[in-house]
């Protein structure tokens, strides 16, 4: 079944740029950023732009500022002000409570280590995540003693194929379940801190906020095939998708935030202006 066909055609282009105040902007932040911002140009639409501030050990203020700056010196722009998923957790709760109305969720008792250890545990996921055997797949919060540490899962259909297509790769598909073929298991929704996993959040999110199109890093193709799943759990219109290839360093490793020589932040200290960033970039948008 291809998920990604429920978004309306016709519709006026929204996208949105959404980066989390872990650390510095990087060069692989820069290329998806402007790439999502050349998109809602060729398309006579906006962005909107979405702090993804939930992880509240690593998220810091000015982190959030020097991206916004960073961002402008860049020659992004988008509409209205920023949000923050941190003041929109009444959406996700609301979300959350009605897929455990509806019976996609169970809770879990497993943690990362028992996941990784376990014997019937099958390979890795394509995108490194274990992927979860089914241990507490047929626990009732009824069977957990109080005050045991829990996160919920969401029970994906074993053996479902997910396609969609994207616009930078073509055509995708995933496997869902905990066969040997599988490419992704029963994922969190909610966590152990009582706050919203990522695929939950920015499901709500793209969702409300009427989001057509979401591009994003080529490290998230099989993020989309989880939340494809939410988007028909919740009956939301899922949007399309862009994924763009990661940038790399020298040794031909994709970059992270701790590469402060190759944050936006450095590059403008040194001089650098943003044409020669931009200039590097021959992305088909």
């Amino acid at each position: 079944m291809n998920l990604s066909d429920q978004c309306e055609t016709g519709t006026p282009y929204r996208g949105r740029i959404a980066p989390s105040p872990t650390g510095y902007l990087h060069l692989g932040h820069a290329r998806t950023f402007y790439t999502a911002y050349s998109r809602a140009l060729k398309h006579n639409g906006w962005l909107i732009y979405r702090d993804e501030d939930l992880d509240f050990q690593r998220c810091k203020p000015e982190f959030s500022q020097a991206a916004v700056e960073d961002l402008l010196w860049l020659g992004i722009r988008w509409k209205g002000d920023v949000i923050r998923q941190s003041q929109r957790l009444p959406l996700y709760r609301e979300a959350f409570e009605r897929l455990k109305k509806d019976g996609f969720i169970y809770p879990c008792i497993c943690s990362r280590k028992d996941v990784a250890q376990a014997a019937s545990a099958p390979h890795p996921s394509p995108d490194g995540e274990p992927i979860y055997p089914g241990t507490c797949r047929e626990r009732s919060i009824r069977d957990i003693p109080r005050g045991t540490q829990i996160v919920w899962r969401f029970r994906v259909p074993d053996g479902e194929t997910i396609r969609f297509h994207d616009g930078h790769f073509g055509e995708q598909s995933f496997i869902a379940g905990k066969s040997e073929n599988a490419d992704f298991g029963d994922f969190i929704v909610w966590r152990h801190d009582d706050l919203p996993s990522y695929q939950l959040a920015v499901t709500v999110d793209d969702a409300q906020m009427g989001i057509t199109e979401v591009v994003r890093g080529a490290d998230l193709l099989l993020s989309t095939a989880r939340q494809l799943l939410l988007y028909r759990a919740l009956g939301l219109k899922s949007p399309r998708f862009y994924h763009c290839p990661l940038v790399t360093d020298e040794n031909g490793n994709r970059l992270a935030k701790r590469c402060d020589s190759l944050s936006l932040r450095a590059l403008r200290n040194s001089g650098i202006t943003p044409q020669e960033i931009i200039s590097k970039w021959c992305d088909d948008v």
